[in-house]
């Protein structure tokens, strides 16, 4: 057990692959949530307000569903790398499919990791 002046030292190779996935992850939360902020917009004009759409609006959903699944690989490798519990890995996958949940998901995570893996404080071994 480590008292509040003992702090755990992290190697700095571990410390890089944890940055890179935490980049990665980051960046795939992003692009998903604005994607299925798009998809929701979509759906509204479609079923509620009775639009008719351009033939191009068809590629928000399927690219929602790409991007979803590289936020999935996203959220595997960064779990793996942050050793997550199984618990933790569900809550940040399904933040993909609620409308908003994925920025906020990604900013709690980011603290997280951040923090356990002192990505905020210089290398030193």
């Amino acid at each position: 057990m480590t008292t509040p002046t003992q702090t755990i030292q992290i190697h700095p190779e571990r410390k890089k692959r944890v940055r890179t996935a935490l980049t990665a992850f980051s960046v795939a939360a992003w692009v998903t949530g604005v994607f299925l902020l798009a998809l929701v917009v979509e759906m509204v004009m479609k079923y509620i307000l009775q639009m008719d759409l351009p033939s191009w609006a068809t590629f928000i959903p399927i690219a929602h569903g790409w991007v979803y699944i590289i936020f999935l690989l996203c959220t595997l490798n960064l779990g793996l790398k942050a050793r997550w519990d199984p618990k933790r890995w569900f809550t940040t996958a399904i933040a993909g499919v609620v409308p908003l949940l994925s920025f906020f998901v990604e900013n709690n995570r980011r603290k997280e990791v951040i923090e356990t893996f002192q990505l905020d404080q210089p290398d030193t071994v």
